[in-house]
């Protein structure tokens, strides 16, 4: 497991894996994985941090769960691999990227480009079984990933969290908005979306605004 992970987040999160709570999740994780299909696949459980390491953090995405459909999720929150459908959510974010910044929608989703220039792009659980939402919730990973952001938190400054839904929200708690910037707005599913919390939010250009602010290259959306 310890293989498929950047070797600068391991040095930080050796001691968060020899927990117990984390020795418990992982071996459910093993058990789901040989039982059940489950997503990402299991080399990818950690990608997100393999696309972008700690030194390199500079906006961090929230996302709540991997997809659950086959084929779709990559290890980056909102993200699916070259060739695959857009999820309605991905599509959404696209929209709002043509809308804020003029950036003509993409025929990929995979979002490693943004990881690959200091977007961190993390789900508060890491794996899912498939076609069951939130089945892998509250077994342990919401406590390691909390603990990747109070890292973030300690350990850099200026970095973007863009927060959306209200569960994505609630992690502003760990968050310091004196060393950093917090931007909130509703989720982009359909149902946020089509109510009217997510078109208009203009993230994407507020947080290059904000980058460019602490003199940050800004992203390429």
């Amino acid at each position: 497991m310890q293989k498929n992970i950047n070797p600068d987040w391991l040095s930080l999160l050796q001691e968060e894996f020899d927990k117990p709570y984390f020795i418990d999740l992982w071996r459910f994780v093993e058990e789901e994985y040989a039982a059940h299909v489950c997503y990402p696949p299991k080399i990818e459980i950690f990608n997100a941090f393999n696309a972008c390491a700690l030194k390199d953090v500079k906006v961090v995405i929230l996302g709540q769960d991997p997809y659950h459909g086959p084929g779709q999720a990559n290890g980056l929150c909102f993200s699916v691999a070259d060739g695959i459908s857009h999820p309605p959510s991905l599509k959404n974010i696209f929209k709002e990227i043509e809308s804020d910044i003029g950036k003509s929608y993409p025929e990929s989703g995979n979002l490693e480009r943004w990881a690959k220039q200091g977007v961190l792009l993390l789900n508060a659980t890491l794996t899912v079984r498939e076609h069951e939402a939130g089945s892998h919730q509250k077994k342990g990973w919401e406590t390691f990933t909390n603990r990747v952001i109070s890292l973030i938190n300690s350990k850099t400054e200026g970095v973007v969290f863009l927060l959306w839904g209200g569960y994505a929200k609630q992690k502003s708690k760990l968050i310091d908005s004196e060393k950093h910037h917090i931007l909130t707005s509703g989720h982009p599913s359909p149902l946020s979306a089509n109510r009217g919390y997510w078109f208009g939010n203009k993230h994407f250009s507020k947080t290059n605004s904000l980058l460019q602010r602490n003199t940050q290259s800004q992203v390429n959306w």
